[in-house]
């Protein structure tokens, strides 16, 4: 490796207060590097004044999520060596949501759609009933596994290119985790679920596009949960006319 491949040239989004731009930083090329090596080793050793977030740094809590070479990835787990064009990187915010300053978000209209989207466990017994056995080969069960392993690192929401274009819309993780509580016999809140993902940002806004499920760190794939709502609430619409 010579002189000039022993660097990387890395822009990093810099805002506060709304004003933003980039600035580009020369950090040392590492074996086996990841992005989130790379931001910080330029806040520890380049721009104490850099703000980013993470926390676990192994792939398990998703606070690392940032905009690579304009894909959404988890930095933790995205080695430099698959992504960088060359030489260069270029990191960014995620998309979509509110830039609090430089590569942290505010991930408070992320967490807003769930709440729009009635993704919130209704019991429909107490503590003091027996637990409702549920057996795995259960249909709803099933159907409900795929879409539980959602850790709300909202790399889904940066990818998808209708809440891009529509800030009204639930978006994949809302969707998805509405889909996991509609195949859970537990659950008391049915009718008013349906309703809630089928109205205005609803689930029929989707144009099923995969980019959630192309970029989701976890494998899933938001957009089959989606459709599963998509056929429930018109079956929904039969039963109760609404």
């Amino acid at each position: 490796m010579d002189k000039t491949e022993a660097f990387l040239d890395v822009s990093i989004w810099r805002e506060q207060n709304g004003d933003g731009h980039f600035e580009t930083y020369q950090v040392p090329r590492r074996a086996n590097q990841t992005i989130l090596d790379v931001v910080a080793w330029v806040q520890q050793q380049a721009d104490p004044t850099l703000s980013y977030r993470f926390a676990c740094r192994v792939g398990m809590c998703g606070s690392c999520a940032m905009m690579v070479n304009g894909a959404p990835r988890w930095t933790c787990r995205t080695h430099v060596l698959k992504v960088a064009e060359g030489a260069s990187l270029e990191i960014a915010p995620l998309r979509n949501l509110p830039v609090i300053k430089d590569l942290v978000v505010d991930m408070d209209p992320f967490f807003d759609k769930w709440v729009a989207a009635d993704a919130v466990f209704a019991p429909s017994q107490t503590r003091d009933d027996p637990m409702a056995p549920i057996t795995p080969d259960d249909t709803m069960r099933i159907a409900a596994d795929d879409a539980i392993e959602c850790i709300n690192c909202a790399v889904c929401y940066a990818a998808c290119d209708v809440v891009a274009a529509n800030p009204d819309y639930l978006g994949p993780a809302a969707l998805n985790r509405s889909w996991s509580l509609v195949n859970d016999s537990r659950d008391a809140g049915q009718a008013e679920r349906l309703q809630a993902v089928s109205a205005v940002g609803g689930c029929h806004n989707c144009h099923s596009q995969q980019g959630c499920a192309k970029f989701c760190p976890n494998e899933l794939n938001p957009t089959l949960s989606i459709s599963g709502l998509k056929r429930a609430t018109a079956k929904s619409l039969l039963r109760w006319g609404r």
